[in-house]
């Protein structure tokens, strides 16, 4: 199709035979075209004046020549939308330059979701440790997972209690010591021969009525190996453990050792003196407890050893009035 130019318009125009249609141009063509004709236009209008003023002249003379018509001013060009468009749907400032439609993203614009909480597995319920029998709670000790001190392949072996399962009286120790971990039994060494004597002072023994055991039943170590003071975590995680054993023994009396066993059963901080737990009978479930110093610690303070004994006498009077 041939292009109607701005100088075949202006002169089609004047004669009266107008275009009746009007070729759309592009905005750069529209641009460029008024840039370049814009001085040849307005050579060319006064031309044609001329040229359109003959011809009309011509043909009617008696006419008076009808006024030239301005053109009119062009409109900014507008780009023609082809048939069946559709405009583009709105953009989600979030996505960019991306836009959003119905549909869901594309997988890979997606944001990963996060992974699924991963549930630890800490061994048996309390409730579970409450109604096992011995066999069951010997195993949940060995498989046990609830503190830091029995996870991963540096975990620590369990000493599990020994003595009479069926016990007058339940002695508790602190922490497993290096020396119990290698005999593989709780008090073991030179203070658990000092413990074998401490108890035939008021006619028990481990054979036949006390049961020896330790709150915390994997050995607390430290940074180089050696024996270290358990953390509350610690103490914590086994105490269900040991009160499952004093449930299983019925024993009526409970002797405490140093001042890890004490204040862990009693529910006091761990590094609190053990002055304030002697002298006294606590009660610890339907139990009597009575607290002592460590049979290792009167092994370096040979003096204490009239206070242990005042304990025993403690404890030993606190059984008799319970008659068993």
């Amino acid at each position: 199709m041939m292009s109607v130019s701005k100088r075949d318009e202006v002169f089609l125009q004047e004669m009266g035979i107008a275009p009746l249609w009007r070729l759309r141009r592009q905005p750069q063509e529209a641009a460029a075209q008024d840039g370049a004709q814009a001085a040849e236009t307005q050579q060319a209008e006064v031309a044609l004046d001329d040229a359109v003023a003959a011809v009309t002249a011509a043909s009617a003379p008696a006419a008076p020549p009808a006024p030239a018509e301005s053109p009119a001013p062009s409109a900014a060009p507008v780009l023609a939308r082809p048939p069946g468009f559709i405009p583009p749907p709105p953009r989600d400032p979030a996505w960019g330059e991306v836009p959003m439609t119905s549909a869901p993203p594309p997988a890979a614009w997606a944001p990963s979701p996060p992974p699924a909480p991963v549930e630890e597995d800490t061994g048996p319920s309390l409730e579970e440790i409450a109604r096992m029998d011995w066999d069951e709670l010997r195993t949940a000790i060995a498989t046990c997972k609830r503190c830091g001190g029995c996870k991963g392949e540096g975990g620590r072996k369990p000493v599990y209690g020994a003595g009479a399962r069926q016990a007058r009286w339940f002695v508790a120790a602190g922490a497993t010591s290096s020396a119990d971990e290698k005999a593989g039994q709780p008090l073991s060494g030179e203070a658990g021969k000092l413990l074998d004597n401490m108890l035939a002072a008021v006619d028990l023994s481990r054979q036949d009525s006390a049961y020896v055991t330790s709150l915390v039943k994997c050995r607390p170590a430290s940074a180089n190996g050696g024996d270290r003071a358990p953390t509350f975590e610690e103490a914590a995680a086994c105490r269900p453990f040991l009160e499952r054993e004093l449930a299983l023994t019925g024993a009526s009396t409970v002797l405490t050792l140093g001042q890890i066993a004490a204040n862990g059963l009693l529910g006091k901080p761990l590094q609190e003196p053990l002055a304030g737990a002697r002298g006294a009978v606590h009660g610890l479930g339907g139990a009597d407890l009575v607290a002592t110093l460590h049979p290792g610690e009167l092994l370096r303070r040979g003096a204490d050893k009239a206070l242990a004994w005042a304990d025993l006498c403690r404890a030993r009077a606190a059984h008799a009035r319970r008659g068993r």
